[in-house]
């Protein structure tokens, strides 16, 4: 079933596409719009560094397994998603970066769009949804927490910061 996954399936009230280049404006005016997150993870967003994190892979895994997609309302992008199947394991998903317009923020948009991403995932079969958030960014923290995600108690330094590990068990929700 999980060799099924089909992008429209994570949200039944926005629009979900796969984000191509042509796309890179529209991922750029989101993200700059978003200094919170850049500045705990640096450097700042550049069209770029876009084109990068949309083939950006952990070892051993390939394009077949991203989703790099976005949320739209109508023709408006509202949220980034980049999704890994099978990561780190095949029970596992792993949400290698999630960002939410500035404008849809503090409304529960951003949960609503988890709830159903991890509810479908549910559905077909993953067991665990893992990701990391920058450490000492509390707005991403509060986030991930509310949402039901735990730390694993695994800290990672990347690229000058540290790298807290979460993970929710499907079962759970």
């Amino acid at each position: 079933m999980k060799d099924q996954f089909i992008i429209s399936c994570i949200s039944n009230k926005y629009k979900v596409k796969k984000l191509e280049e042509n796309d890179i404006d529209d991922i750029y005016n989101l993200c700059k719009n978003n200094p919170t997150y850049y500045k705990y993870c640096p450097p700042n967003v550049t069209k770029e560094s876009i084109k990068e994190d949309m083939k950006a892979l952990p070892i051993n895994k390939t394009l077949k397994d991203k989703f790099y997609v976005g949320l739209y309302d109508d023709e408006k992008l509202v949220a980034i998603l980049d999704l890994i199947l099978d990561y780190p394991n095949s029970d596992s998903a792993f949400i290698g970066f999630f960002m939410l317009d500035k404008k849809y923020q503090g409304k529960g948009v951003g949960s609503k769009i988890i709830e159903e991403l991890l509810h479908y995932l549910k559905a077909i079969g993953y067991m665990q949804v893992e990701l990391a958030y920058v450490k000492n960014n509390t707005q991403s923290e509060k986030f991930w927490t509310k949402n039901k995600f735990e730390k694993t108690g695994k800290e990672v330094e990347k690229y000058g910061y540290i790298a807290v590990r979460m993970k929710i068990q499907l079962k759970d929700i």
